[in-house]
């Protein structure tokens, strides 16, 4: 199979995405697959090239908080706090859109999803670039979202146009987003990067979401809602007590820390040592994949502590192992 050119050339990068070419590239959380985001048929080949379905809204990357305007139609002093805090981060904002924002984007929705990455790499494209970018996970749509460069080259190597290798993502679990309604309600609609503790420490409670999860075929508020994603092609199952199972031999394990039934296991892949949350998120997707290509039957995934990071892994886990 054919691939696209891999390298470092930020310059050229930013060339083709204002040509309306396709770009992947690093972020902090994973890796994007990146278009003019004010380009409809930029747009558009994203969604093909990802095989996903339109009613899925993109999220929008900028450089700087000048560049607003041209999305947003409204700046709450909510989000003044927000991006003060977290940006550039992990984190994305929804608010209503102008009419420059494509509705391909937002999925017809009158809201438009906007973050501001923190990986150099990426804000040197977007700044060289002078486009807002609209980039989702650069994998096939609802499969495990790549932190590395060669997981894009694996999986969409010969559909898009340049690849930009930032190296490992080190925050490794795609961005929280929060949607910020019309009376200053702010609603958690996504896990992520950035704990709920520490948002919650800057603007107060969240509000937590009537669902979690979209229905098919109906526009989600933002990415990643939709009841099967961030999935594996070998069936996972999450499984509380793992000492409890009789016949894990055709088996893969993810665990948080080392587990003393590992030995059982065809393959098994250790988070973090040291229980930290942190590196856990960061070496989330990687494992998975890892244990992907092991060939065994069924992937035991335990359960994450129910705190920080660990409520996007969670998500992550509850959603890839959907029947």
């Amino acid at each position: 199979m054919m691939t696209c050119p891999i390298g470092v050339n930020v310059a050229h990068a930013a060339r083709l995405l204002r040509e309306g070419k396709l770009v992947s590239f690093a972020t902090e959380t994973v890796y994007g697959l990146g278009a003019n985001a004010l380009d409809v048929n930029a747009v558009a080949r994203v969604f093909a090239v990802k095989n996903r379905p339109h009613f899925d809204p993109l999220i929008v990357h900028i450089a700087e908080r000048s560049w607003l305007p041209r999305l947003v139609a409204s700046w709450p002093e909510t989000a003044e706090r927000l991006a003060a805090k977290f940006w550039p981060g992990p984190l994305t904002l929804v608010l209503p859109k102008t009419t420059l924002v494509p509705d391909l984007v937002t999925s017809g929705l009158p809201s438009v999803a906007v973050r501001m990455p923190s990986h150099p790499l990426a804000l040197e494209l977007l700044r060289l670039a002078d486009v807002p970018v609209a980039a989702p996970s650069a994998n096939l749509f609802g499969q495990l979202s790549p932190t590395r460069a060669e997981h894009v080259a694996d999986r969409l190597g010969d559909q898009i146009d340049y690849l930009l290798d930032g190296g490992p993502c080190a925050v490794g679990v795609e961005s929280t987003v929060l949607l910020l309604e019309s009376d200053g309600t702010v609603r958690l609609l996504r896990p992520g990067g950035i704990a709920m503790e520490e948002i919650e420490a800057v603007i107060g409670p969240l509000c937590q979401p009537s669902h979690t999860t979209a229905a098919n075929n109906q526009a989600a508020p933002s990415p990643g809602l939709l009841p099967q994603h961030y999935a594996p092609r070998t069936p996972l199952v999450v499984v509380e007590d793992i000492a409890k199972l009789t016949s894990p031999e055709r088996c893969g394990l993810l665990t948080l820390q080392p587990h003393p039934a590992a030995h059982r296991f065809v393959a098994a892949e250790v988070l973090s040592v040291s229980g930290n949350l942190t590196e856990a998120a960061a070496n989330f997707f990687a494992a998975l994949r890892r244990l992907d290509a092991a060939r065994v039957e069924r992937i035991i995934a335990e359960p994450l502590p129910n705190r920080g990071l660990g409520v996007a892994l969670n998500d992550r886990l509850t959603r890839a192992s959907h029947d």
